[in-house]
């Protein structure tokens, strides 16, 4: 389908449901969507649609689902979108959003997926997050986001992935991540982060995907994250790294530990 969103569709008061993902629709987002008081999903992914996101949307009560990604959208994130109280995803990836994350996103208390990746975010990351208690997944790399990685961020107990690469962040990694004890996947790869690899990182025993590489960390590689039994894939090049190389790490199946010019250790 083409063409525009009919404003029309506003008044469809019933309506539960609106799915046009995957199509060529342009335009704007219609603010008259906004009085959709039953809707519970709305998903538009995946056209061309461009301008604001209305802030309207954010009286949707009812709705569980906001899936805009994948669209040429543009403006900030209206910060009445944290009233949406029952949203369990919030998918706005891969448009041209900018400004800050709004802190409001962390009333969203029953969200379980937050997707804003490749946009033109910049400003901190939000301590607010940190409140999300559902939160599986955390995807906001490709961004311009900077300053350092809250520490309320080790309080997302259901965590299972944590995508914050090609940002500009900056600061040490906190050692509260050690305590996202589902987590599969940890990339902080790309950015501006100094300092040591935290030991905590090696309490990570269900990670299959350990990326840090192209930042400036410090100091040796833990030999605890030889105990990484799960981890699959792992990237520590474009580091200023000493010592050598836990002897577990070099046995992981994607890995870069050649590219560093460190010695494996004898007692490992």
């Amino acid at each position: 389908m083409s063409g525009s969103i009919p404003p029309e569709l506003g008044g469809l008061s019933d309506l539960t449901s609106l799915h046009l993902g995957g199509n060529e629709l342009s335009g704007s987002i219609p603010s008259e969507l906004g009085g959709l008081s039953n809707l519970t999903s709305l998903a538009l992914w995946g056209n061309k649609l461009s301008g604001s996101i209305p802030p309207e949307l954010g009286g949707l009560s009812n709705l569980t689902s906001l899936h805009l990604g994948g669209n040429e959208l543009s403006g900030s994130i209206p910060a009445g979108l944290g009233g949406l109280s029952n949203l369990t995803r919030l998918s706005l990836d891969g448009n041209g959003l900018s400004g800050s994350i709004p802190p409001e996103l962390g009333d969203l208390s029953n969200l379980t997926e937050l997707w804003l990746y490749e946009n033109g975010l910049s400003g901190s990351i939000p301590p607010e997050l940190g409140d999300l208690s559902n939160l599986t997944e955390l995807s906001l790399w490709g961004n311009e986001l900077s300053g350092s990685i809250p520490v309320e961020l080790g309080d997302l107990s259901n965590l299972t992935v944590l995508w914050l690469s090609y940002n500009g962040l900056s600061g040490s990694i906190p050692v509260e991540l050690g305590n996202l004890s589902n987590l599969t996947g940890l990339s902080l790869d790309s950015n501006g982060l100094s300092g040591s690899i935290p030991v905590e990182l090696g309490n990570l025993s269900n990670l299959t995907v350990l990326w840090l590489s192209d930042n400036g960390l410090s100091g040796s590689i833990p030999v605890e994250l030889g105990n990484l039994s799960n981890l699959t894939s792992l990237f520590l090049w474009g580091n200023g790294l000493t010592g050598c190389v836990p002897g577990a790490l070099a046995a992981v199946e994607n890995n870069d530990i050649g590219a560093l010019g460190l010695e494996v250790c004898e007692d490992s």
